[in-house]
């Protein structure tokens, strides 16, 4: 499966002055990541989150958010978030803070 390239150039610019973070092809998509965990990335026209367990509920909520079930069953602590939750430009990089806050939050990997 193909990923977005503009989307994907849209995360980059709202990664841009990040150290730490690695882009990976994955899942068919391209994945952010931060101490070699996924913070974000794109799989078709979508944004994938880790926003973490405890805010899944709350993510759910927001516009153009849903769960993320790449393997069939829902992802708990992953969301998909389609066009709609993606404009304006804020909303994006909101997105995108919430996956780094979160990956950040996890021990490195070795």
């Amino acid at each position: 499966m193909a990923y977005d390239e503009k989307l994907a150039d849209r995360v980059r610019g709202a990664l841009k002055r990040r150290r730490g973070i690695t882009e990976k092809k994955m899942f068919g998509g391209l994945a952010f990541l931060v101490n070699g965990h996924m913070a974000c990335g794109i799989i078709g026209d979508e944004l994938m989150v880790r926003v973490g367990p405890d805010a899944y509920d709350a993510a759910l909520e927001k516009p153009g958010a849903r769960e993320m079930d790449f393997t069939g069953r829902a992802m708990k602590g992953m969301v998909y978030v389609g066009a709609r939750g993606l404009q304006p430009a804020p909303r994006l990089k909101a997105w995108v803070e919430q996956g780094l806050s979160y990956a950040r939050s996890l021990p490195p990997k070795n």
